[in-house]
């Protein structure tokens, strides 16, 4: 991850990219563990300098992890997502969904 600003907007949808295939891995073969999830959210939502990053380069990249998180647990892929990682995720995308109809 410490690269990854070096490419910019890429760089943040390369990391919204890892989520999607996470996520579509998960759908189809179900070998993803709630771990993995977990360390997504923490590491690519809420890791403070990551999601700097992600708000100035790329707040649709970020908005989508969010979402697709969300979906993982929604879905039942993330079996047993934490109260807190579901209301920071919920916060995130919400804020990002009014930050970016503003634009």
């Amino acid at each position: 991850l410490v690269a990854v600003p070096l490419h910019g907007y890429k760089g943040a949808f390369e990391m919204a990219a890892t989520v999607d295939y996470l996520f579509g891995y998960d759908a189809t073969a179900g070998v993803v563990d709630d771990w993995m999830y977990e360390k997504l959210a923490e590491s690519y939502v809420f890791d403070e300098t990551n999601r700097a990053f992600l708000q100035k380069s790329n707040p649709w990249a970020l908005r989508g992890m969010a979402e697709r998180l969300l979906e993982a647990a929604d879905r039942g892929l993330w079996e047993k997502p934490s109260a807190d990682a579901l209301d920071g995720l919920k916060r995130t995308y919400l804020e990002l969904e009014g930050d970016l109809e503003d634009s």
